[in-house]
């Protein structure tokens, strides 16, 4: 049996449910079983590649960090049933190790993630610098927009969201962006500490998990779309993300996003993560599907509040 990372726990709702997920139960060699949290549809893409990344860093018998992963996803996974994640020791190399890991269901994979992990090596250094924002202190919460939407999704997002996100430029939670930019900032933190006895590879994971949610969102900006835009399907084809330096999950983390290209139903964005300091801790990239019914046709997914701008118009 290989024992999963350890996860400390918290009572402090809802970012306890979120530990207790990752918190991955050890069912055979290199072989993990998972649950996921409460979803309207299907399970969501950031706790899938959470958790394999943990099942990845689990089988590692070196004291090596994940500096790059990249995931396909296959199918929706089904919330309600357990799922098991099967990880594969391609190579240990003197100053690489590489991991596969799959997440199937019923015998059907839902997830694939190939991940590269590297222990601390000094040499050649170079970032690239944050862009200029207001702090998260002077920004309106998500929260406060989730809470004042009358609909029974504004109230599940209310009370589940287990991140504080607070946007730079207007939220697209109820009306899309007039400016039409390709480009966004939000700030984000955990709405509950993380424990100090968390590990590096839980604070990386955590990352993994929240930056997921905001990856469409400079896509969406910049074709005038918003989360309630009537029809819309979104789903993450694939996602790349590379760690440059050790990260503090429960500091206020700058995320910095663009898109540069939306075609053929598919959308292509990248998103950078700084401290407050400005200090580049790590990007992501995702390729995902995104689409709005066209005329005649039906949509097969819905996104929306349910609730018009209109009752919005500040937000």
């Amino acid at each position: 049996m290989t024992r999963p990372v350890a996860v400390p726990l918290i009572s402090t709702e809802p970012v306890a449910s979120v530990l207790r997920i990752l918190a991955l139960e050890e069912s055979g060699e290199d072989t993990f079983t998972g649950y996921s949290l409460p979803q309207v549809r299907r399970v969501y893409g950031g706790q899938v590649i959470a958790q394999a990344l943990l099942a990845a860093a689990a089988t590692l018998e070196e004291a090596r960090l994940p500096h790059s992963f990249h995931a396909y996803f296959m199918r929706g996974g089904n919330p309600l049933a357990p799922f098991t994640v099967k990880v594969e020791r391609l190579r240990d190399g003197r100053s690489f190790s590489s991991r596969r890991a799959v997440c199937s269901q019923d015998g059907k994979e839902i997830l694939a993630l190939h991940a590269s992990f590297e222990g601390e090596e000094e040499g050649l250094v170079f970032t690239s610098s944050a862009p200029k924002v207001p702090p998260p202190q002077d920004l309106h919460s998500a929260l406060e927009i989730f809470r004042a939407i009358d609909h029974p999704v504004g109230r599940f997002l209310g009370k589940t969201s287990a991140f504080d996100v607070r946007h730079v430029q207007q939220s697209l939670y109820t009306k899309p962006d007039p400016t039409r930019a390709h480009t966004q900032q939000l700030w984000m933190k955990p709405r509950a500490a993380i424990p100090t006895s968390a590990g590096q590879h839980l604070h990386r994971a955590l990352l993994a998990y929240v930056i997921d949610q905001i990856m469409f969102e400079p896509a969406m900006r910049v074709l005038g779309l918003s989360w309630m835009t009537p029809g819309m399907s979104a789903a993450s084809l694939d996602h790349a993300m590379w760690f440059h330096r050790d990260l503090d999950i429960n500091e206020w983390l700058l995320f910095d996003g663009e898109c540069s290209n939306v075609n053929n139903g598919r959308s292509l964005c990248r998103c950078k993560v700084f401290t407050s300091k400005g200090v580049l801790l790590a990007e992501a990239e995702q390729q995902g599907m995104l689409r709005i019914p066209r005329d005649g046709h039906r949509a097969s997914s819905r996104w929306g509040f349910g609730v018009p701008s209109a009752a919005h118009p500040s937000i």
